[in-house]
């Protein structure tokens, strides 16, 4: 007897957690596994903001904290924003959630009803696609190819757009494809939503200052549209705090209120400590430091290597990504050869190939929406990513 609920059911395991998984398992068999198929960045949290979390715990701040978050982290997001967006938001326009992806479930859960259409431009992140479905929406996908450089066109966009549809959710700079999209795209886009008054828009900004073409553009900044636009954000990716799990939306007032009630019956306040914590990251001017300029510089250089020695792999074609720490390589080359015992039909059967016979993992791109591709995370050394690309030739070179 099946008793578990349709939700659950219905509910897809996240890919990328699941290749981690197996990962740790070859690890724990005793295989020397190179594990890219996660995104979280190598680096360790600034000492600064450990500081301020050892700090909290002396002055004990172990207690509930508010529901929406401390005030004073608010206040810090709200001056964050201006700072670096020139963004002008208030303190009960902000939620502090358990990490981006917590923040994400908490808006679709407040906007979407039964049957109503949510807009994803594919490729994707993996949860989008499974938060819809606990939302009880129907996602509606905008299909790109390495060709458009992962990027939707304002044509597809409205194309997409029905009287059924509620959300448009994209992310910028994009994971999986490190896509960056440009002041004047997302003017195009904001001029589209303006004239579908009832469709709000929800801009995942997680990986704003791993963005190698410049200043970060956030749609939220055409006025227009600020009373339809939720930014999420948080400390995860910009900061190396993957595991603190801070996440944060700035909203309208009336969506941060709805967010704000339904946390308060979910979870209540994301941990005090990590709140402390965030704040210190916040209160940090990312032109000012040293820490971020590191990891920034570092990101480049191995998004660079990853693209140049790529170069000698038959049949592998990526695009330049501008941000992120992600290639998202088309495979489809592969498809349809063998070693003479795996014949490879998709992605996901060349990613299994992969990292059972040479021990490299990598998330096929079906999880992301897209089945020609396979997702590469350099948030590795520049040994381990020597090392797992001169793996990955000597494994496609057996496919003939």
């Amino acid at each position: 007897m099946n008793y578990i609920s349709n939700r659950i059911n219905n509910l897809s395991e996240s890919e990328t957690i699941a290749m981690t998984q197996k990962s740790r398992e070859l690890t724990a068999e005793g295989h020397n596994v190179i594990n890219l198929s996660i995104g979280e960045p190598d680096f360790n949290t600034p000492d600064f903001i450990k500081v301020a979390a050892k700090d909290a715990i002396d002055n004990n701040f172990t207690h509930y904290a508010p529901v929406p978050g401390y005030p004073e982290l608010r206040k810090a997001i709200c001056a964050k924003l201006k700072r670096d967006n020139d963004l002008d938001y208030t303190p009960d326009q902000i939620v502090v959630s358990t990490g981006a992806k917590h923040s994400i479930a908490n808006v679709m859960m407040a906007l979407v009803n039964p049957g109503d259409e949510v807009i994803v431009p594919a490729p994707y992140w993996v949860s989008y696609k499974e938060i819809v479905k606990l939302a009880e929406g129907n996602a509606v996908f905008i299909p790109t190819t390495i060709a458009t450089n992962f990027k939707i066109t304002p044509a597809q966009l409205e194309a997409a757009i029905t009287p059924k549809s509620k959300v448009f959710i994209f992310s910028s700079p994009c994971n999986p494809s490190g896509s960056v999209y440009t002041k004047d795209e997302l003017q195009a886009f904001a001029e589209i939503f303006d004239r579908h008054k009832n469709l709000f828009i929800i801009s995942d900004e997680i990986y704003e200052y791993i963005n190698f073409s410049g200043k970060h553009q956030s749609i939220a900044s055409f006025d227009y549209l600020k009373d339809r636009v939720i930014v999420v954000n948080g400390v995860s990716k910009g900061y190396a705090m993957t595991g603190w799990r801070i996440g944060y939306i700035a909203a309208p007032k009336p969506i941060a209120k709805a967010c704000d009630k339904l946390q308060g019956q979910v979870t209540s306040g994301a941990c005090s400590i990590a709140q402390k914590a965030a704040l210190s990251a916040m209160l940090m001017d990312p032109k000012d430091s040293p820490e971020f300029e590191c990891m920034l510089n570092a990101f480049k250089l191995r998004r660079d290597l990853v693209l140049d020695l790529l170069k000698d792999i038959p049949g592998i074609i990526t695009n330049v990504p501008d941000g992120a720490f992600y290639v998202f390589m088309d495979v489809k080359y592969y498809f349809g050869k063998s070693d003479g015992t795996t014949t490879i039909t998709n992605a996901e059967e060349l990613s299994m190939y992969l990292l059972n016979t040479i021990f490299v993992a990598l998330v096929p791109g079906t999880a992301f929406g897209d089945n020609d591709c396979m997702r590469f995370s350099y948030a590795t050394s520049k040994e381990q990513i020597i090392e797992a690309i001169k793996r990955i030739k000597q494994g496609l070179e057996k496919l003939k």
